[in-house]
């Protein structure tokens, strides 16, 4: 027991380190076999989420708005470096792997942990309340960035569904202002906006403040943060033709390859969602869920979009007819949800069947 409890209280420490060992050991090895794969791809999952407990702590301590884009941008890291290394060996099918990726994120976070968010608070508090201004912020942004990012280039004149290079750039600008603006709204000019609030509606801050970390113990985990990614990114590189392989023997289609991107990289967030709702304060849900979708979009399309002028064959960006229904379904069903400050379990209900559409869709397009 006192053994558990030590690597269960230290694996924070123990995960990285682990996954740079087995990083080491397994990089030059051509084939491996079936248990190394599922063990490779526990550690992996495992360095993902110490990943970002270090990454909270740093925000924890350098504090706002730098946290916030630290978190953002250590989660960011991992999921263009999952992306780029699928693209280099994913042949002619990864060009929409981009594509499928951040789209998945999308529909995971707004219809997969704001309904898991929504059902699981209601179902302890009946109703669930929640700021309509902050809420309202959150889903504008997100739905400004999915469309420019990921209808628009289904509709320019740019063939294959493809923006031109110089449309590619602007969108990649564009998608950087809009997160920074969001970003300064969110943590200086409209603060209020994204705490928890009472069942009056009042914003109200929280009671408890976690004590900040000390400066040695803020640099050990940047130095474990670093260690982490690397691991990430190189694992990815040695897992990603088994998850290639794990998708098509399944029979599956390789933009599924997206969505379990999605969910490894979005499994941390939707973890504490669902802890927030649990404790009411469903406004802490939606700024992890629909900030988690804004962060997939507004920083990983303009990495893609930098990485691709170094990357050969094409970048295609834009939905299809099926994608983009269920996208501006989840756009009206979020409005409905997210205009009134408040939701019972119907609504977490029905955002998780547009979230099982969406999976079943994605398995028999």
């Amino acid at each position: 027991m006192r053994a558990v409890r030590f690597l269960t209280k230290n694996s924070p420490i123990i995960v990285p380190v682990l996954a740079i060992v087995v990083l080491a050991i397994a990089w030059n090895v051509k084939e491996l076999p079936l248990v190394a794969v599922i063990l490779i791809a526990l550690v992996l999952g495992g360095t993902v989420l110490a990943a970002v407990h270090h990454a909270e702590v740093i925000a924890h301590k350098v504090g706002e708005p730098f946290g916030s884009l630290i978190l953002a941008v250590a989660v960011t890291v991992i999921e263009v470096a999952l992306i780029i290394t699928l693209v280099i060996s994913g042949g002619p099918d990864a060009a929409t792997l981009a594509r499928d990726t951040v789209f998945a994120a999308v529909m995971i976070t707004t219809n997969g942990i704001v309904g898991v968010s929504l059902l699981v608070g209601a179902l302890r508090h009946r109703i669930v309340n929640f700021n309509a201004e902050g809420a309202g912020a959150l889903l504008a942004t997100v739905t400004a960035l999915a469309v420019l990012t990921l209808v628009l280039p289904t509709f320019t004149s740019a063939p294959g569904q493809q923006f031109s290079p110089s449309q590619l750039a602007f969108v990649a600008v564009a998608s950087l202002a809009l997160y920074g603006l969001f970003v300064a709204t969110q943590t200086r000019v409209h603060r209020d906006f994204f705490l928890p609030v009472t069942k009056a509606g009042k914003p109200v801050e929280p009671d408890e403040h976690a004590e900040a970390p000390t400066k040695r113990a803020a640099l050990i985990s940047l130095g474990l943060l670093i260690v982490a990614l690397v691991s990430v990114v190189g694992l990815a590189k040695i897992e990603s033709p088994s998850i290639e392989a794990g998708v098509v023997a399944v029979g599956f289609p390789p933009s599924f390859v997206g969505v379990v991107i999605a969910l490894l990289v979005l499994l941390p967030e939707s973890i504490a969602a669902i802890r927030a709702a649990r404790a009411d304060r469903i406004q802490t849900s939606l700024n992890l869920a629909l900030g988690s979708a804004m962060a997939s979009i507004g920083l990983t399309i303009p990495a893609i979009a930098l990485a691709s002028v170094f990357l050969a064959g094409p970048l295609v960006l834009g939905l299809g007819s099926t994608q983009i229904v269920l996208l501006l379904l989840t756009v009206v069903v979020s409005i409905l949800t997210l205009a009134p400050g408040r939701a019972t379990r119907l609504q977490g209900g029905v955002h998780l069947v547009l979230f099982g559409a969406f999976i079943f869709l994605s398995i028999a397009p």
